[in-house]
This record gives C-alpha cells, sequence and structure tokens, in this order.
C-alpha cells in the first residue's frame, strides 16, 4: 500500500506548456492543458534520482514503485494533520452558496435540485470529508479552489556569441504556473524520495522534494483498506482499454460491465515510455508512448454486483501495459463512494 506522502514545492514558477496532444490553440504553449502533472512524471523523477543515489536496483524499483496523483495540500493543514485534497466526486455539485446532487433513480441519474441554474465554483475536497454530502462539504468548508493561476511568460532566444536577443524570431511565448506560496503538490508514493532540489517536469525547473511517512491513523490509509462494493469514484485519471484505443472501463473478460457511470468529457494521456536497452548496456532516449484519452478523474462507478476489493488487491491485467502495467503510475485509483439513491 501507499506508505509515503510526497510533497513538491516548486522554486519559482512551474511550466507544462507541452500538452498531451497538439491543437491550434495549444501551440503556443497552454500550460492549464497539462497541470498539475501527471504520477508519471514523479515517477520518471523516482527511477531517474535512483540511478545516482542507488537506493534500491531497477528491477526491484520496477516491480515495487507504485506512484498516484496529482493532489494539492495547504501547507498549514498538511503539518498539522497530513491533510491534503482530492478531485470531487462528479454525484457533487458545490457553489459558492448552493449545492447540488446528482442522485440515482430507477431511470438513471437526476439532480436533486433539476430546476437550480447553479454553477460549480470547487472541484477539489478535503480527503478528511470523502464521503461527507455536498452540504456538509460546503458548511465545514471542505472544498476548495485550485491554488494556482497561469501567467504569460515571454522568452528570449539569444543569439550564439551574444547576450542579445536575434534579430529574427528572438521571442516565444510560453504559459508558466505560479503555486501559492502556502500551497505544494503532493502524490503517493510506496518509495519515498530523498529531500532536496530536483529537476521536475519536461522543462526541467527547479522543485523543493519531500517525503512524509503516512500516518497509520491517517483516513487514506481506512479507506484503501475498505473494499469497493456497488460504486466508487475516481481520485486519478482513469486509462483502459488497449494501446490503440481508448475505453470508460476495462476490457478485461473479470471487470464487471459499469451498470451507471457519471463523468465529464474525456481528458488527454500520453507519457515517455523508457527507451530500448543497446547492447553495450546504455539505453535509447524515451519515446513518447500513443496517445490516448483518459476518464477525467471524479468520475463515479456504479456496479450491479458488488466489486469486493480493493483498488490495491485489483489484477494489473485490468490496466494497459506500455513497458509495465499503469497501474503502478496510479491510474484509476478509485475510493469506495456512497452515492445517494444505491
Amino acid at each position: 500500500m501507499f506508505r509515503y506522502l510526497i510533497t513538491i514545492q516548486p522554486l519559482g514558477f512551474l511550466y507544462a506548456s507541452a500538452g498531451g496532444f497538439l491543437s491550434p490553440e495549444n501551440l503556443v504553449g497552454r500550460a492549464q492543458t497539462k497541470f498539475p502533472p501527471d504520477a508519471y512524471t514523479l515517477s520518471g523523477l523516482i527511477f531517474s534520482a535512483n540511478k545516482s543515489q542507488k537506493f534500491t536496483s531497477q528491477e526491484e524499483l520496477s516491480e515495487n514503485l507504485f506512484v498516484a496523483g496529482p493532489f494539492w495540500a495547504n501547507l498549514d493543514e498538511f503539518k498539522a494533520s497530513q491533510e491534503f485534497y482530492v478531485p470531487l466526486p462528479s454525484t457533487k455539485m458545490i457553489g459558492n452558496a448552493e449545492v447540488n446532487t446528482w442522485e440515482l433513480h430507477d431511470n438513471g441519474w437526476q439532480q436533486s435540485n433539476p430546476d437550480s441554474e447553479m454553477i460549480p465554483a470547487f472541484k477539489w475536497q478535503k480527503l478528511s470529508a470523502w464521503n461527507q454530502d455536498s452540504q456538509t462539504l460546503l458548511q465545514q468548508n471542505a472544498v476548495a479552489k485550485e491554488p494556482w493561476k497561469y501567467l504569460s511568460m515571454l522568452h528570449p532566444r539569444l543569439k550564439a556569441n551574444e547576450r542579445c536577443v536575434r534579430d529574427k524570431d528572438g521571442l516565444f511565448l510560453e504559459n508558466a504556473v505560479q503555486l501559492d506560496d502556502n500551497a505544494c503538490l503532493l502524490y503517493l508514493s510506496t518509495v519515498p524520495l530523498e529531500a532536496g532540489w530536483y529537476r521536475f517536469g519536461g522543462e526541467n525547473h527547479l522543485v523543493e522534494i519531500e517525503s512524509h511517512e503516512l500516518k497509520d491513523s491517517h483516513p487514506l490509509v481506512s479507506l484503501l483498506q475498505q473494499p469497493i462494493r456497488r460504486s466508487f469514484a475516481l481520485l486519478t485519471p482513469g486509462v483502459w482499454g488497449s494501446n490503440r484505443l481508448s475505453h470508460r472501463y476495462s476490457q478485461h473478460p473479470d471487470f464487471p460491465k459499469p451498470r451507471w457511470l457519471l463523468t465529464a468529457k474525456a481528458v488527454p494521456f500520453r507519457f515517455r515510455a523508457g527507451g530500448r536497452s543497446k547492447a553495450d548496456g546504455s539505453r535509447d532516449t524515451g519515446r513518447l508512448g500513443r496517445g490516448r484519452y483518459a476518464v477525467k478523474a471524479g468520475a463515479v462507478y456504479i456496479f450491479d454486483d458488488p466489486l469486493n476489493q480493493t483498488w490495491w488487491e485489483s489484477p494489473e491485467a485490468w490496466y494497459p501495459k506500455e513497458g509495465y502495467s499503469l497501474k503502478h503510475i496510479g491510474c484509476g485509483l478509485g475510493l469506495p463512494l456512497n452515492v445517494t439513491g444505491l
């Protein structure tokens, strides 16, 4: 089971301009297309750090490393109780002063207040309040907005022999992400990472990383040990299907077909796979895996029959495999969820 909470604080701006897929609107860089960085970014960093720190063999790391995220935390709350924020399940719609809920009826999903014109204002909730209803979450201030904002950055391209901008194509635009001073990104991991400064993400910006052992009394421990019955919600994007086709749930014959599914538009998912080994022992540069789509975090699944197992107990065969099972990077991490009407 996950035993560590890994916090990441940027030393300045973070960039995430590449995006999962190219499109006319992100050719100049849209940080919001891929922020916060997915768990595979941290996984790659741990593998890279192991080459110099040598805390285990690469083979053992491939078998034992599981990561999941992204999440985030308020530093004051995290220091006091290891509290952190996870995506709000799709059944809960919470505005600044009003709430609404998707309920399950005989003919499918219905809103508790179908006449409401409320626009949801929050996308994150405290993990400790996971199974609280929408009204209670709002009253207890257990929901929050993301603690980052997007800023446009104009970068110079310098001449090779002097610190002057090139006469032609000397400037390019990139969108950066600024994290609040009292916030940090957070990921789950089975392996700790030595505290220090690291290069993180595709643009190699400096971040400060710390590993915190997960307390046995933490709500996450009991939630991860609680078997999923007939309903659960995703904490991380769910990638299903082959490396050529994307699906909304696992196509493995042992995975029960969901009776009801509540989700939003699929999100792009793409990561860099490790390069192949050469005869001299070195490896080729890693290449991007085939692009696909993932079910967005917060999606809610309803089954006819109880699943009766935790995410940790689920077979790796349920998940796509690119070099190794995507379960190792937290694909489809889900927690049991109380659904009104079920």
